[in-house]
């Protein structure tokens, strides 16, 4: 490893290096501080994820937190629990979920249109293929609620999930022994609520959530403006294509009947507007597609020239 000028790879090595030969990597109270603030921005994103999705709100709540050998997340090979392992930088595991039977049972009853407040029996035999996926779904929707956004996100990659759960897999299942943090999530409530337990090196809550780059993080009104900014985004709206047919009298029209056909003007192709909520944002193209009428977005819509072409027809009718 070459040595840059300050000699920032040679001192991460030596901290790493240390860090497996003593243990703690950062104040355990800081390091349960950053941890508990995750778990709790998780819950909210996980249930908005769920409710988006599935139309349902299921109770999830911060069991605990724990500071924690990274040795202790691998399970017994009897285990019928199921886990996934996700990497980011410099960290090929960075963030290991584990979700017990009970907990894989209320989801699974959950994606299927159960009541959540109904209970489930726990799995008692390895979790199928297809519950596996499910488990996969959940999997992402915590990844993605811990990992965060904007600067101070962990930069874990979510994409393409492999759940591991069995003997077998268990057996071949390895960890880097080090210094970690244990968040459990309790799903569902009472007797019938099962846990998700996210295990992670200190090392890596620590840098995105309390290193350096807090420093730089954004104000609390800015993560506001962001995670609203981010909801907005994520919401529906209904998208309206408008195409003007023709001019046609008042006469006319308040004589119209049921049933009647209008002829569409010979210029339609290249005046269709796209709206939401009476808004327009698009001019467009009229197209055909087979069977089906296609819009084809064209440029963005120039309110003010809309409002000089207005005046520029009327001048020209008055005259």
């Amino acid at each position: 490893m070459q040595m840059t000028q300050d000699g920032t790879d040679t001192d991460l090595m030596r901290s790493r290096i240390i860090e497996r030969l003593v243990g703690a990597t950062g104040d355990p109270d800081r390091v349960s501080a950053a941890a508990r603030s995750t778990g709790i921005r998780a819950i909210a994103s996980v249930q908005e994820m769920l409710k988006d999705r599935f139309g349902t709100t299921v109770d999830i709540d911060l069991a605990s937190v724990e500071i924690v050998r990274l040795a202790e997340a691998k399970p017994d090979i009897a285990s019928l629990d199921v886990l996934a392992v996700l990497s980011a930088p410099r960290m090929p595991d960075a963030l290991i979920l584990q979700l017990d039977p009970m907990a894989l049972s209320l989801l699974v009853a959950v994606f299927f249109g159960g009541d959540p407040e109904l209970p489930s029996a726990p799995l008692n035999r390895p979790a199928s293929g297809f519950e596996l996926d499910i488990a996969s779904v959940a999997f992402e929707m915590f990844a993605l609620a811990i990992n965060g956004h904007g600067p101070r996100a962990l930069g874990l990659r979510i994409g393409g999930l492999q759940p591991l759960a069995g003997p077998v897999a268990l057996k071949r299942f390895t960890v880097r022994d080090g210094p970690g943090v244990r968040i459990d999530f309790s799903i569902g409530t009472g007797e019938a609520a099962g846990r998700l337990s996210a295990w992670m090196p200190q090392r890596v809550l620590l840098e995105g959530r309390g290193g350096p780059e807090a420093a730089t993080a954004p104000s609390e009104p800015e993560e506001w403006r962001q995670r609203f900014g981010e909801q907005v985004l994520r919401s529906g709206v209904r998208l309206v294509a408008t195409v003007p047919l023709m001019k046609m009298p008042l006469g006319a029209i308040a004589g119209l009947q049921p049933g009647q056909v209008i002829e569409m003007g010979e210029d339609v192709r290249g005046r269709a507007r796209l709206s939401v909520r009476d808004r327009i944002l698009f001019e467009c193209e009229l197209g055909k597609l087979g069977q089906h009428y296609t819009v084809r977005v064209k440029q963005a819509f120039d309110a003010r020239q809309h409002v000089v072409d207005g005046l520029v027809a009327d001048h020209g009718r008055d005259k």
